[in-house]
C-alpha cells in the first residue's frame, strides 16, 4: 500500500494516524482546539513525540475542553509542568491557557471556531498537487494569513509553519502525495 513519504518506516502509531486522521476535514470545535494545542506543543519536536503523548494530553487537558483549560491557574500550570507525560515547557503550557481564552472569544464572535477557520481556504479543502515528499511547503499564503489573524486575536505559538501543519492535520489542505492511497479518499471529504 502506497503512503506519503513522511510516514514510510514510521511507527505503527504514525501509520495509523496517517491512515485514519491526517488530512481529514475537521468540523468539531473540541477537535480544532486539540489540534491547535498539539501543533503548538510540537514546535521544535517531531510529530511522533506528540502522538505518543496525545492520550496523556487528553487526560491532563480535560479532554481539550477550552472552557476548562481557560480557567487553569498558576497552580494547575505548575502541576502540568511536573507531568512527564506531556511536553514540559513553560511557554507551551501557558500558551495552551492563553489560546483557550482566545479560542472562546472566537467561538463567541463567529459562533464556532469551525465557522471562523474554514473561510481561510475558501470553505473547502485546498488540494495539493505534489508527487512526493520533496517540495512540501512549510508555509503558504493561507497559513501566513491564518497565523497573522490568530496572533491579532491573542493566540500564541501560531506562527505560519505551525499553522500550516495545523491546516494539514485538520484537512484544510489535502497534502497527501499523488501516489498515496489516502489522497483520493480524503479528496472526497468535506
Amino acid at each position: 500500500m502506497n503512503r506519503c513519504g513522511w510516514v514510510q518506516g514510521g511507527s505503527p502509531a504514525d501509520v495509523a494516524y496517517h491512515d485514519r486522521e491526517w488530512g481529514v476535514p475537521v468540523h468539531e470545535d473540541r477537535r480544532w482546539f486539540e489540534l491547535l494545542i498539539l501543533e503548538g506543543a510540537q514546535a521544535g519536536l517531531s510529530w511522533s513525540t506528540i502522538l505518543r503523548k496525545r492520550e496523556r494530553y487528553r487526560e491532563v487537558y480535560d479532554g481539550f475542553d477550552p472552557a476548562k483549560v481557560a480557567l487553569y491557574d498558576a497552580h494547575r500550570q505548575a502541576a502540568l509542568l511536573r507531568d512527564a507525560g506531556i511536553v514540559r515547557n513553560r511557554l507551551k503550557v501557558a500558551a495552551a491557557v492563553t489560546n483557550a481564552r482566545a479560542f472562546l472569544e472566537v467561538q463567541r464572535e463567529f459562533g464556532s471556531f469551525d465557522a471562523y477557520v474554514w473561510p481561510f481556504v475558501g470553505g473547502e479543502p485546498l488540494q495539493s498537487e505534489r508527487r512526493g515528499s520533496s517540495g512540501l511547503p512549510t508555509r503558504t499564503t493561507e497559513s501566513d494569513e491564518l497565523s497573522r489573524d490568530l496572533k491579532k486575536r491573542g493566540f500564541t505559538f501560531v506562527g505560519s509553519t505551525i499553522c500550516y501543519a495545523f491546516m494539514q492535520a485538520a484537512g484544510l489542505v489535502n497534502d497527501h502525495e499523488k501516489g498515496c492511497f489516502r489522497r483520493a479518499q480524503v479528496r472526497r471529504m468535506r
